[in-house]
């Protein structure tokens, strides 16, 4: 299973994060990641633990103020990059472009979609991953495997009808190693999550529950 942790724009210590996700990531039977702001990537690369930027910008190098460049994020550590989370929702051509860039950089790459018609269209194009990831469960605490798993299910079926080499994963409201296994059981390679970690007292205790019942 791959677990990806993004920090969103939470104030915690990015590198105590990765510190934790790179002590859990050496002896469980998980890949843990963690994707921290553009401005962290370097530092959070650093401690050894498997960096991914939270975007890259549909743009080659040039006049483009304020975008987040893929080869630059690969120059500062990342190995990979989400794209069109909720929070940073792209058209399907900056989608197709965005992937083109990351594909330029070496980045591995998930693409966050609503539903499983989306997870479809994402898919078509080629990613990595694809990350179902209803909106109106991130950050809830309700993970979406117990809320409805169908959507689960649904977004394997859907990726594998369209290009059975993308992986699935499950996103929104994963907060538990019983949440993770539910993810694994209905078909998820992986999983996203975000304020269960980031929030957390105690980041390394929190992955080492979630990746434990593994």
């Amino acid at each position: 299973m791959f677990v990806l942790v993004n920090l969103k724009a939470y104030p915690c210590d990015p590198v105590a994060v990765a510190e934790a996700a790179a002590a859990v990531d050496a002896g469980a039977d998980a890949t843990v990641a963690v994707a921290p702001q553009a401005a962290h990537l370097e530092r959070v690369a650093a401690t050894g633990a498997d960096a991914w930027a939270q975007h890259v910008s549909p743009v080659a190098g040039g006049s483009h103020t304020g975008s987040t460049l893929a080869e630059a994020a690969a120059d500062a550590g990342a190995t990979g990059t989400l794209l069109n989370h909720s929070e940073r929702r792209l058209t399907l051509a900056d989608i197709d472009a965005a992937l083109d860039a990351a594909g330029r950089a070496g980045l591995g790459t998930v693409v966050c979609a609503n539903n499983p018609d989306q997870v479809a269209a994402a898919a078509a194009l080629g990613p990595d991953a694809v990350a179902v990831e209803p909106p109106e469960l991130i950050g809830t605490g309700t993970p979406v495997s117990g809320a409805d798993p169908d959507i689960v299910e649904d977004a394997v079926a859907a990726a594998e009808r369209v290009d059975p080499d993308v992986d699935v994963y499950c996103g929104a409201g994963i907060s538990t190693g019983e949440d993770v296994v539910a993810a694994r059981e209905l078909g998820a390679d992986g999983v996203l999550l975000a304020s269960g970690v980031a929030k957390a007292e105690d980041p390394r205790a929190a992955l080492e529950a979630l990746v434990d019942p593994l």
